[in-house]
């Protein structure tokens, strides 16, 4: 295998020709090929290419150098070395990234697992939420945060991460995804998306392999109660009636399951709180977004990414939606959170990203849920402010506190919306420090604040607890692992499908297969 690094090719060039004019053989000289990375060099507006990463075989010479090698095919390749048998099924709480990869590996494995969710299965999920953008009629269980394939099904599906990959989970979630229906160019383009509408053809491709191979799904199942005799699970108890008896409990719960985390502090289960960030989604036109990143040379929607520091606090942009959707996040009555959302192609027409601050145990409290408290305080202002509905305001209404009467243009948002003044949401230094990072954003991307629109509130950023895991990812209850985000191990769709997969590789260090 031979793998060409660094190949600039132009707008309107193909790779292939590109690439046999620079190792200098002929199309037909290739026997096969893989593109590895492609990404975009937009630094200089007038001199826009992309950057290619191939991997080729053929029988052909080919003089090597920095940027022409060999190289070995990289996969991820797992081995049951353990000795024992587990007696009973394992169990996992949680049908999201986390859940759902390590169910997909110990079902391939013969684990034969059994998966609780408290929510809906995705397709009952996805006619439940549209009911709700609707109607405002919330369903506590089964909404935006809750149901098969977690908060990440109803997001922009976006597959970045900075994690270094030095055991491949990354590549093995990215081919699990390809297998199961994904776009093959996740696997090499710089920021892989999904989107939301073909992420949920995924969940529901995984799932049904994962019943062939034995697995089994109890959805609308939510976990009341935990059983542990000598500090060890013995049995835990599904919508306060029925019990599942098990020795090895998985729980990849998701960043918003504060019942669950209350549950466990009662059962002893050691966890600690964390920092987080909150703020708000902010909309511009895609046409501008695009024309500021790449003047509007690409066919892709862009993105971007804006960071800054003010004191002691970051202030980013975070979960950047091209052509997506504001979308209402609720999962509890009375509180109001916002998330933000795109289908594969990105055509919505308008751009949305969060803009966060982050917070710590100076500005909640330094008890175990201070911080949960926190958000549902913010949530519950948020939802008071508008009767239930999003309150959105023009960006320069805010700057100068004043209810907003009109939008510069037509928001792209999944629930109900109304105008208003955010203003008393937020502490004086959060808004000061929201207003001081986007004006500096606009130095980055000029007329960044010209024509914007902002909605409230990104509470949820990351889980505001985590709970204490060993080496060998077990909790302070012999049995019980926790993973994912809502653990406090991840943070978004990819690193959680990677801590679902590494959990499965500790596991089978241990166990070989069920009695």
């Amino acid at each position: 295998m031979i793998r060409i690094k660094d190949l600039k090719v132009g707008l309107n060039e193909d790779y292939l020709d590109v690439l046999v004019k620079k190792i200098n053989i002929k199309k037909e000289d290739i026997i096969s090929y893989e593109i590895i990375r492609k990404s975009v060099d937009a630094r200089k507006k007038d001199n826009i290419f992309y950057v290619y990463t191939i991997d080729i075989n053929t029988n052909k010479k080919i003089k090597e150098n920095k940027n022409v090698f060999k190289v070995k095919k990289e996969e991820y390749i797992y081995n049951i070395t353990g000795k024992n048998l587990m007696k009973n099924r394992p169990v996992i709480v949680g049908s999201g990234p986390a859940g759902l990869f390590l169910g997909y590996m110990l079902s391939l494995s013969g684990f034969k697992p059994i998966i609780i969710e408290r929510g809906e299965k995705v397709e009952d999920r996805v006619k439940t939420v549209n009911e709700f953008f609707k109607t405002n009629k919330l369903n506590t269980n089964s909404n935006v945060q809750f149901g098969e394939g977690g908060a990440g099904t109803f997001s922009d599906g976006k597959l970045n991460t900075l994690v270094k990959d030095k055991n491949l989970f990354q590549k093995k979630v990215f081919d699990i995804f390809v297998e199961n229906g994904a776009p093959a160019e996740i696997k090499y383009v710089n920021n892989p998306h999904i989107g939301t509408d073909k992420l949920r053809d995924v969940v529901k491709n995984m799932r049904e392999k994962m019943i062939r191979l034995g697995a089994e799904f109890r959805f609308n199942s939510k976990l009341t109660d935990i059983i542990i005799n000598d500090n060890k699970v013995e049995k835990i108890i599904i919508n306060e009636k029925e019990e599942i008896i098990t020795d090895n409990l998985f729980l990849a719960i998701g960043h918003s399951a504060r019942d669950t985390f209350y549950m466990l502090n009662e059962k002893s289960i050691k966890m600690i709180n964390k920092p987080f960030a909150i703020g708000i989604r902010v909309m511009h036109k895609q046409d501008f977004i695009n024309y500021s990143q790449n003047n509007n040379l690409l066919k892709e929607s862009a993105s971007y990414k804006l960071t800054c520091n003010i004191g002691k606090r970051g202030i980013y942009s975070f979960c950047m939606c091209p052509g997506g959707y504001v979308v209402n996040s609720s999962s509890e009555e009375g509180k109001l959170t916002i998330n933000g959302m795109s289908d594969y192609n990105r055509d919505s027409g308008v751009a949305n990203s969060a803009v966060v601050v982050t917070i710590n145990e100076d500005d909640y409290g330094n008890n175990l849920f201070d911080g949960i408290k926190y958000q549902r305080s913010l949530e519950e202002k948020t939802y008071k402010l508008c009767n239930g509905v999003i309150p959105v305001q023009e960006y320069n209404d805010f700057k100068n506190n004043k209810v907003s009467i009109k939008l510069p243009f037509k928001p792209m948002i999944k629930g109900k919306y109304e105008l208003c003044n955010l203003n008393d949401l937020f502490d004086k230094e959060i808004k000061d420090n929201l207003i001081t990072a986007l004006e500096y954003f606009n130095t980055k991307i000029k007329g960044f604040t010209d024509e914007m629109i902002i909605a409230a509130t990104e509470a949820r950023t990351s889980s505001p607890v985590r709970i204490i895991r060993n080496e060998n990812f077990m909790s302070s209850v012999k049995g019980i692992y926790p993973l994912g985000e809502g653990a406090g191990y991840a943070g978004g769709i990819t690193t959680s499908a990677m801590d679902g997969i590494r959990v499965f590789d500790s596991i089978i260090k241990n166990y070989k297969g069920l009695i």
